[in-house]
């Protein structure tokens, strides 16, 4: 049941729940003028705060002294992976929220499920032509949906939302599947829990934060940024992202890895639904609706033709 596709599905889904309050949060926090690299640093910090008092309730003091050790002794694939997967990815989504509407990004940051494929494929796996077809239909999917209510924009504005998230959506799988090919290389114990692993790939992207700070002019954050990230470490740094890796570490097929990669795209779902009850959006018109029902269908095929094991 644990590697099954419907629970994976509803795993991934519920993930993609929590997901969603990152891009309606840092819209929040960008037109209220907080600094996008405060955004993403204070998520991280907040997160090893929140995580390390989790781990050392929940499993003791011995076993986050060993998920440290861990870090220590593989120092550089922790700041590799950690960069990639968390510094780089989440500091182009904060960047990329000071220029363009939250459904904007979120539609773009649908091209992590065209990434995905190439990243597996880069890491040697094989996907069927249902697999890809699929991910390629909830695109196509989440796209009507966007385009139902779209608006021609500043095009620089989009440029600066667009190739930012472009570069984020392929950062975040890689770093996610070094991980995973990470965990079936060695046996440590650690790497089988999910609030480790965020852990670990957060603390390996505190030098890129580090570096950045150095470089950049970023002033202080204010009282309200301060609160808003710490909600946005807690629904998304936490608990979105530790549901998400622990439903990708029960994938044991590529088509299955694929599926919960694509459950990311529940996130304009879910994001669409948050405007219109909190922020009062107008309700997606029947184009629109036809595009989540492409997009529910597309993750209904993944669900019942997966046929390959890694």
């Amino acid at each position: 049941m644990k590697n099954s596709p419907i629970f994976l599905l509803s795993l991934g889904l519920l993930s993609a729940l929590f997901f969603s309050a990152t891009f309606l949060i840092n819209k929040v926090i960008a037109n209220e003028g907080g600094h996008w690299f405060y955004s993403g640093s204070l998520r991280y910090f907040y997160t090893i705060f929140f995580i390390s008092i989790l781990l050392i309730l929940y499993k003791g003091l011995a076993y986050y002294k060993s998920v440290l050790l861990e870090y220590l002794q593989n120092f550089r694939f922790w700041t590799i992976a950690g960069s990639i997967g968390f510094g780089i990815f989440y500091s182009m989504i904060c960047f990329a929220a000071e220029y363009s509407p939250a459904w904007v990004l979120v539609t773009t940051w649908q091209l992590t499920i065209f990434a995905s494929i190439f990243v597996l494929v880069l890491f040697g796996k094989k996907l069927n032509k249902i697999t890809i077809l699929s991910s390629i239909l909830v695109v196509v999917g989440i796209t009507i949906v966007n385009l139902s209510h779209f608006e021609l924009s500043n095009i620089d504005s989009l440029l600066y939302s667009i190739l930012p998230i472009v570069l984020a959506a392929f950062a975040f799988p890689y770093g996610n599947q070094m991980v995973w090919e990470e965990k079936k290389k060695r046996d440590a114990s650690v790497l089988n829990n999910s609030f480790s692993k965020v852990f670990l790939l957060t603390i390996g992207s505190s030098p890129l934060w580090l570096v950045l700070f150095l470089f950049l002019e970023v002033g202080k954050p204010s009282g309200s940024q301060l609160i808003n990230v710490a909600f946005i470490s807690i629904l998304s740094g936490v608990i979105a992202t530790s549901i998400f890796l622990y439903a990708r570490s029960k994938a044991d097929s590529s088509s299955k890895i694929m599926l919960v990669d694509a459950t990311i795209s529940g996130e304009v779902i879910f994001t669409l639904i948050l405007e219109v009850v909190f922020l009062n959006a107008m309700f997606p018109n029947m184009i629109g609706l036809l595009g989540m029902g492409i997009t529910l269908v597309a993750l209904f095929i993944m669900v019942y033709f997966d046929k390959s094991k890694v």
